[in-house]
């Protein structure tokens, strides 16, 4: 990246775009209660069909980061033909809702596409922005969170609207995402000193991950937040329902979900003063401790109830940016694509396994008992993450 600054309406497009594309991840989601009461499914099935994405996601960014895609091709071409595809895959869904196995498939084929949005997205920024990285991908990743809630929105704001005007209704949106970055964002300019394109995967710079401390402790910092994050979204509805329903639910849900876009904004301004490492650790530790003090606040007032699960979203959320930067920031200039790309491959594989152990004991065990365990992944996140607090940050010359 030359030491000029970015045309001013990079940011903001990429943030729209981010936003639409990631519209995606929760489309059926949103209108699960609706598919339920019509179609008879049990209420694992939302968790069935999330994990059926996050495994699409996972077989999507292994793909990209094994081909180098975002590293080899342009990444704005590649996150167009990825909000189409996915956009296409959604409609699919829409099509085919009422046959279970083929949602899975539709589902799981909208996972794969998403792996050439958001990953993708963060290369772009990183290729952008090497100074300020952190505050851009703090604004880019909560883009992707209020993406990832705006289903609830739009159901909540909507209760008379048919689930199927939902359905179409995001898969247009991502595909207007797609366009407005390829139409109005230019490919970055290159450095004089910047790396020759690769037209294959260097596996000593993949191997990054564990081979580089830094790397390696941002990336496990990363591990233990996403042990977390997708089952808290997934079990915010089931813990909003213990006190509400109908439209209220789903406005709550977008509350608890979307406030995660302040964490991820607040902590972007935030990193530029004190560094992307603390900010990260902090957020995370906040969000280990709403997991632990879960059997307290299940039972407390409205008020406390309310406040306890908008500081769990906002610090989910909010720490991911930041582990975001902190890898691609230290990863080899050359294959930041890749390496940010099977690292979201590797945490989405670890939230499935969440998702399903969590979901498989809940007919066991009521939800109080359960969430601190969710505790589990900030715990050996924050081990993780000591050696980077001492660690002068450096910005990254693209």
């Amino acid at each position: 990246m030359t030491d000029a600054p970015p045309p001013r309406r990079v940011l903001p497009v990429l943030v729209l775009a981010q936003f639409a594309g990631t519209s995606l991840w929760f489309a059926v989601n949103a209108v699960m209660p609706d598919l339920q009461r019509e179609l008879g499914w049990p209420v694992s099935a939302v968790g069935t069909l999330t994990s059926a994405l996050q495994l699409g996601f996972i077989l999507g960014t292994l793909v990209f980061a094994l081909l180098a895609i975002a590293d080899r091709f342009s990444p704005r071409r590649v996150f167009l033909l990825c909000s189409l595809a996915g956009a296409l895959c959604t409609v699919g869904a829409w099509w085919m809702v009422r046959e279970f196995t083929a949602l899975l498939f539709w589902r799981m084929a909208t996972g794969f596409f998403l792996a050439g949005i958001y990953p993708v997205g963060m290369k772009i920024a990183a290729q952008w922005f090497s100074k300020g990285l952190g505050a851009a991908l703090g604004l880019l990743i909560g883009a992707l969170v209020l993406g990832s809630a705006s289903a609830h929105a739009l159901r909540g704001l909507s209760g008379a609207l048919p689930w199927p005007s939902v359905m179409l209704g995001v898969a247009a949106l991502a595909a207007c995402g797609g366009l407005l970055l390829y139409v109005l964002l230019p490919d970055p300019p290159l450095p004089l000193h910047a790396p020759v394109r690769r037209s294959a995967l260097e596996w000593r710079a993949l191997g990054a991950l564990w081979t580089d401390w830094r790397v390696r402790a941002s990336v496990l910092g990363y591990f233990g937040h996403m042990w977390e994050l997708y089952t808290l979204w997934v079990l915010v509805p089931l813990i909003l329902a213990t006190r509400l329903d109908g439209a209220p639910l789903s406005l709550a849900a977008f509350a608890v979900l979307g406030v995660g876009a302040v964490g991820c904004v607040g902590g972007g301004w935030i990193a530029q003063r004190v560094g992307s490492a603390r900010v990260a650790t902090v957020q995370l530790a906040a969000s280990g401790l709403c997991c632990l003090l879960a059997p307290w606040f299940m039972d407390a007032s409205a008020g406390w109830f309310a406040a306890w699960l908008l500081l769990w979203g906002m610090t989910v959320s909010g720490d991911s940016p930041q582990f975001s930067a902190l890898t691609a920031r230290n990863a080899p200039p050359q294959a930041v694509g890749s390496v940010l790309t099977l690292t979201n491959s590797i945490g989405f594989a670890i939230s499935i396994v969440s998702i399903e152990l969590f979901l498989s004991l809940l007919p066991h065990y009521p939800l109080a008992t359960l969430l601190p365990w969710l505790g589990l992944g900030p715990a050996l996140g924050l081990l993780a993450m000591r050696p980077l607090l001492n660690e002068q940050e450096r910005p990254r010359h693209y």
